[in-house]
């Protein structure tokens, strides 16, 4: 009885809301390495496109897009010539770089590298 009880109470835990709505956007592919690079300093698309191997430029200027609405990066448009669009990250997006660089670390530890490149 007493085991039914606290499995019963285990399942009445929910996911903390935050947790929920930080992988909502940071979950998604491709947005993680995107801000990571973001961290270190601006970046016009074409060096993060150079930058995050793999990506497409759609799918760079859609997660772009994505953290532009969530607060976390400003786009910057140099007039030139040539037209060129930078990107840096809002103070929010600055305030992840320890958290980032906590989860580099827990990988670096804990998650085997992959060798098959």
């Amino acid at each position: 009885m007493a085991a039914e009880q606290v499995h019963g109470t285990e399942a009445c835990k929910k996911v903390d809301g935050g947790i929920t709505r930080v992988f909502q956007l940071l979950g998604k592919r491709w947005t993680g390495p995107i801000v990571a690079v973001l961290v270190e300093q601006p970046a016009y698309f074409a060096e993060l496109r150079r930058a995050i191997p793999g990506i497409s430029e759609r799918m760079l200027s859609d997660r772009l897009a994505e953290l532009g609405a969530a607060g976390l990066l400003v786009r910057e448009v140099d007039e030139g010539p040539p037209l060129r669009v930078a990107y840096r990250l809002t103070e929010s997006g600055a305030a992840l770089e320890p958290a980032l660089k906590e989860l580099g670390r827990w990988a670096e530890t804990h998650l085997p590298e992959d060798t098959s490149c």
